[in-house]
């Protein structure tokens, strides 16, 4: 991690002020000394003598400085849970864990500690759709919000290489909190682990849940029959994109996108994954995360436990439900 996030700091253009020069080498001087880093830094065209760090660091801290060392730590620890977050979603978990802090101030304070965000690629189809096999009407036409839990699911295939061999992975999203109901990670994109998945999702959100629409792309796995009489079992009505159009498909693309770049390679992951057991663990704690803990941009930066508790004690009270737009 030292050596990404010292070129970050490194590229951003600007000499950045004294104060951040100086939280930058307290950053990393237990590994690698003071000198040799102004020397790299002089080099990047950062000039700070060894002198002017340890002559600011024997000043006596400004009000701003024991605030910021105060906060900085408390911000990587937030952070560090999978390495995820850029300014703006790591100041709302800031303000969420009770600090009281600017949304600059913030971002500052991740230049100096040399973290960021992560990035997502380019996607990857990994479905590959039956052109001759019946297709389900779309019912969603890419309308992905719902008003309530359990009305609208959405499902898909990614993949992920490992030393072992290839691990697929598939989803399935509630649209109205974005909570992931169920996943199933396999060796192989047969219909069988799709199948998998619903009885997840089933078994955590009922057995039947009449008014559902589980919508997906026109892959194989989802246009067969045995996938349409297991919705059928649970009371919910396949919908199928159009082919090759992966907007149709959206949303489920998206939590796809973001898996990868949180977790598969993201920052917290060093190194080629060994195996697909591997894969699989590293899935489940992340979903956990991500239902439980990850704050979503849709929801108004709430977990989507935490949206569907909102829900469900709107219901149970009577009170008016501030919802989407």
């Amino acid at each position: 991690r030292d050596s990404e996030t010292s070129g970050q700091f490194l590229r951003r253009g600007a000499r950045p002020p004294t104060q951040e020069v100086v939280d930058f080498i307290d950053t990393h001087r237990g590994e690698f000394g003071v000198e040799p880093i102004c020397t790299v830094l002089r080099t990047a065209g950062v000039s700070v003598a060894p002198s002017t760090y340890y002559d600011t660091k024997a000043r006596p801290l400004s009000a701003r400085a024991r605030r910021d060392a105060e906060l900085a730590p408390a911000l990587v620890a937030l952070w560090d849970n999978y390495r995820v977050y850029g300014a703006r979603k790591l100041w709302k978990a800031a303000r969420r864990a009770g600090h009281d802090v600017g949304r600059d101030q913030v971002a500052r304070l991740m230049r100096a500690a040399g973290i960021q965000g992560a990035r997502r690629g380019k996607r990857v189809r990994t479905t590959k759709p039956d052109l001759t096999a019946p297709r389900h009407p779309d019912l969603v036409k890419r309308k992905f919000t719902a008003t309530t839990p359990n009305q609208l699911w959405v499902t898909d295939l990614t993949f992920v290489p490992t030393w072992a061999g290839v691990a697929y992975v598939c989803f399935i999203v509630d649209a109205y909190s974005r909570m992931i109901v169920g996943w199933r990670v396999a060796s192989h994109m047969r219909t069988t682990m799709v199948l998998d998945a619903i009885e997840m999702a089933r078994w955590s959100r009922g057995n039947t849940l009449p008014g559902l629409t589980c919508h997906s792309d026109a892959g194989s796995q989802f246009t067969s029959i045995r996938y349409g009489e297991r919705l059928a079992e649970v009371g919910a009505v396949p919908s199928i994109g159009t082919i090759g159009d992966s907007y149709d498909n959206a949303l489920a693309e998206t939590v796809n996108g973001y898996y990868k770049a949180e977790l598969i390679y993201g920052p917290a992951h060093t190194g080629p994954w060994k195996t697909v057991e591997d894969v699989e663990l590293a899935t489940l704690a992340w979903v956990y995360w991500h239902n439980t803990s990850r704050l979503h941009s849709y929801l108004a930066d709430v977990p989507p436990t935490e949206f569907e508790a909102t829900f469900y004690d709107a219901q149970r009270t009577d009170q008016p439900l501030i919802g989407i737009q």
